[in-house]
């Protein structure tokens, strides 16, 4: 039986921390920026945590 490959889009989109956790950036924070205000934009561009719901389905993703 071949190799299990992993699913190449997720693993330019998520990355896995230290600890385990999935990381994942945000959505709408490449362009149209000029219509949202200073705050937003600044959060946008912070990634953050993957929920536990859909964890386990991307750790199975990235590591197979």
């Amino acid at each position: 039986m071949p190799k299990m490959k992993s699913h190449r889009g997720a693993c330019k989109r998520f990355k896995t921390t230290a600890s385990g956790k999935i990381k994942r950036e945000r959505m709408n924070g490449s362009h149209n920026l000029e219509k949202k205000n200073r705050k937003r934009s600044r959060r946008l561009h912070q990634a953050t945590l993957l929920d536990g719901t859909k964890a386990k389905q991307i750790k199975r993703m990235i590591l197979a």
